[in-house]
């Protein structure tokens, strides 16, 4: 694999995209340094707790950082854009993306029970589980159909299809 590659997923809600990532990202970890980034649309992610030095500094509107010897968590009250933020994480071979389907990257679209069409026009593969009949969908043929419970096969299409970033 490329080193510096990225690659998105992106599905409904409650259709299994963080439990994916987050075992994709165990795998992957033995081998490679793995970034990832998640969009959290809605804003209603909590990160730090009322009452705190970092909340309090957090609620000023500047820009924070609050630095230890395990970790360093970065509170910004602007917007990044993609390139932005790779260039503030740096250290990694392979960036796992959750959401943020208008990225110009590889897309594997996550759906249990139904697929969402819609999400077709922006994916290069699907993985689906048994609670779909696929033959029940139009999927155009340049679509990847992946196993959702198979790890492995998630792996291999995301090594192969990686957008160097």
């Amino acid at each position: 694999m490329k080193k510096r590659v990225a690659v998105a997923f992106t599905g409904p809600s409650n259709s299994g995209k963080t439990t994916l990532i987050e075992k994709v990202a165990k795998r992957l970890i033995t081998e490679e340094r793995v970034a990832i980034i998640k969009n959290d649309p809605k804003d209603k992610a909590v990160f730090d707790t009322e009452g705190k030095d970092s909340y309090k500094f957090s609620q000023t509107g500047a820009e924070v950082v609050v630095t230890s010897p395990t970790r360093t968590t970065y509170f910004s009250q602007q917007e990044k854009r993609l390139d932005d933020i790779i260039a503030m994480i740096n250290d990694f071979d392979i960036l796992l993306v959750e959401g943020l389907k208008t990225l110009p990257l590889p897309r594997i679209a996550i759906f249990r029970n139904e697929i969402d069409e819609s999400y077709l026009d922006c994916s290069e593969a699907i993985a689906i589980d048994g609670s779909i009949d696929i033959n029940a969908y139009a999927i155009p043929s340049q679509i990847d159909i992946l196993d959702l419970n198979n790890t492995d096969q998630i792996i291999a299409w995301v090594k192969t299809h990686a957008k160097s970033v």
